[in-house]
């Protein structure tokens, strides 16, 4: 009898073939949607988005600052400015060997923030394929990976993030890799009985996922501190590697938590604590002014939760509708561990949102992936599932959800490739050449969104709001040149200003769509002439005439 799985006439050799067809097909359109993602990278945030976030006015700069200002200016540490690089290091040592490369601009930055995206996408691939890899034919391999890559690729939420060079990219990719390294964890005997190959590939294959995983946790909590929140994650998959066996999880464990605390400890012991120890603590209390204490328990959760709409109007529900089935009728999903990773992952991050109470939508990016990971699980696990409704109906319903949530999503996300604006790069501009066709004044501009201007146009800058020295102190030791402010002149900047300046408003430029940041204001810092009283000379006793007599001067004679 002819082997059914290689006859290409049975009806199982043939479904493989559709599976197979099917899956390429969304990887193809998934991959079409991501190269898109290149296209007009020195464009806008996209005005009169569903998402209103300050950090398109200044993140960008902010936490790649100390990479633009060691390539422009030659130093990366400006005292009493804004340094985050003194504790989130690792996205602008990786921005300085970008700009190393290519120059300093806002869309080498963003390039490569999209490369770590692609990286995200393979990362998110070979886990769900790890993961769902079915044990008898290919007829019934899941459709999970395929699917999961389709719904960040066309997703306008994660298009807008993540053309962004902020850190909560990287951040992503970097957990995605440690949950991949600790799905490959094994102790020597697993890899003894892995493989016959040489020795030294045995070898490798147990040390690789071991050293891997010991540098991306330090590298995690410092490419931004909130990563703390993801580590029950990465510790779970640890766990189930383990077999959930405690002894063997605490082998597994050993040699990358031995690792991560002796790197992390040595750069703050002998970077941070003797040099910026004051630059390490502002990062975090220049942050107090947020807080779950600030407003009642019960608001900040249901804003915590609400919130999480930014991601999608169809996924987001969707995610607790295939949860509460996965507890009630698909509970197999739940025995598969990438699935309590990913919730664990979800929950911590959402247990930090809550504590910061600062919902800001970039702050839900590290929240999207893994909850977009869980509805393409949670659906192709609904398709496969043994239940009362037909096959084809279940296919017929999965389908329809995807469909609901890739048409509208890719439409938006179409709309945003077809209309790019360009107000804050033009904004950008027009403010660098005036300040460098005046040559009576220093090019050292202040701004909030200082960082982001000299991203752009290569100005040096200082920051108005954000340093550990205080503003009039700051304003007196850099004696900036401009000002650019957005809207209107704030009383404190005012006050740290006119005691040296007289601010000489030179032009104005529409930017951007936030009602209280769409007009950028440049001021001209003219030095304030300070008459200081004349330094009082000692009073000299005069020294007595001592004359013949016959030679003091008649009256006449002093008269004249």
């Amino acid at each position: 009898m002819a082997d059914t799985a290689t006859n290409p006439r049975t009806p199982e050799s043939r479904r493989a073939s559709w599976s197979g067809a099917l899956r390429w097909l969304l990887l193809a359109v998934a991959a079409v949607f991501f190269a898109l993602h290149f296209l007009h990278l020195g464009a806008d945030f996209p005005n009169h988005s569903p998402w209103t976030d300050w950090s398109k006015y200044t993140d960008e700069g902010w936490y790649g600052d100390a990479a633009i200002r060691q390539v422009l200016f030659g130093h990366w540490y400006w005292k009493g400015d804004f340094n985050p690089a003194v504790a989130l290091p690792v996205w602008p040592a990786l921005e300085f060997l970008l700009f190393r490369l290519t120059g300093v601009s806002a869309v080498a930055a963003r390039g490569f923030t999209l490369c770590i995206f692609g990286v995200t996408l393979l990362a998110v691939s070979l886990l769900l394929e790890r993961h769902t890899r079915p044990a008898n034919s290919f007829s019934s391999r899941p459709f999970a990976a395929a699917l999961a890559v389709l719904l960040l690729s066309t997703s306008p939420f994660l298009y807008v993030f993540e053309r962004m060079a902020i850190l909560e990219p990287l951040l992503i990719c970097l957990t995605l890799l440690a949950l991949l390294a600790a799905s490959h964890l094994q102790t020597s005997s697993s890899a003894r009985s892995a493989g016959r190959g040489p020795a030294f590939l045995r070898l490798s294959r147990r040390l690789l996922p071991t050293l891997a995983l010991g540098f991306l946790l330090p590298a995690m909590v410092l490419t931004k501190t909130t990563a703390i929140a993801l580590f029950p994650a990465v510790f779970y998959m640890v766990w189930a590697r383990a077999g959930y066996r405690i002894r063997t999880a605490l082998r597994f464990s050993v040699v990358p938590a031995t690792m991560a605390a002796i790197l992390w400890t040595g750069y703050y012991a002998f970077a941070v604590h003797p040099h910026f120890l004051v630059d390490y603590k502002y990062l975090f209390s220049a942050n107090a002014y947020t807080g779950i204490e600030l407003e009642p328990f019960a608001t900040v959760i249901l804003n915590t939760v609400s919130d999480g709409m930014w991601m999608g109007h169809i996924l987001y529900p969707l995610f607790f509708l295939l949860f509460v089935l996965a507890l009630f009728w698909l509970p197999r999903l739940l025995l598969n561990p990438l699935v309590p990773a990913l919730l664990l992952w979800t929950m911590g991050y959402f247990a930090f949102l809550g504590y910061h109470n600062n919902l800001q939508p970039r702050y839900y990016l590290v929240v999207a992936v893994p909850i977009t990971l869980l509805v393409a699980l949670g659906l192709d696990a609904f398709r496969e599932a043994e239940t009362p409704l037909a096959s084809v109906a279940r296919t017929a319903i999965a389908t329809s959800a995807v469909l609901a949530i890739v048409l509208p999503d890719a439409v938006k996300t179409l709309d945003f490739v077809r209309n790019p604006e360009y107000t804050f790069r033009t904004a950008a501009r027009q403010l660098r050449d005036i300040v460098l066709a005046d040559k009576t004044h220093p090019n050292l501009v202040l701004s909030i969104s200082g960082s982001d201007l000299t991203l752009m146009t290569g100005l040096p800058s200082i920051d108005d709001d954000f340093g550990t020295m205080e503003l009039p102190d700051r304003v007196k030791a850099y004696k900036p040149g401009w000002y650019a402010a957005w809207n209107q002149l704030d009383d404190d900047k005012m006050d740290a200003l006119t005691p040296l300046y007289h601010l000489e408003r030179v032009a104005a430029f529409p930017a951007m769509d936030d009602p209280d940041r769409n007009l950028l204001i440049l001021y001209r810092l003219d030095p304030t002439l300070v008459t200081e009283p004349l330094p009082r000379k000692k009073r000299r006793t005069p020294k007595p005439l001592v004359t013949k007599l016959g030679q003091q001067p008649t009256t006449q004679q002093l008269v004249h």
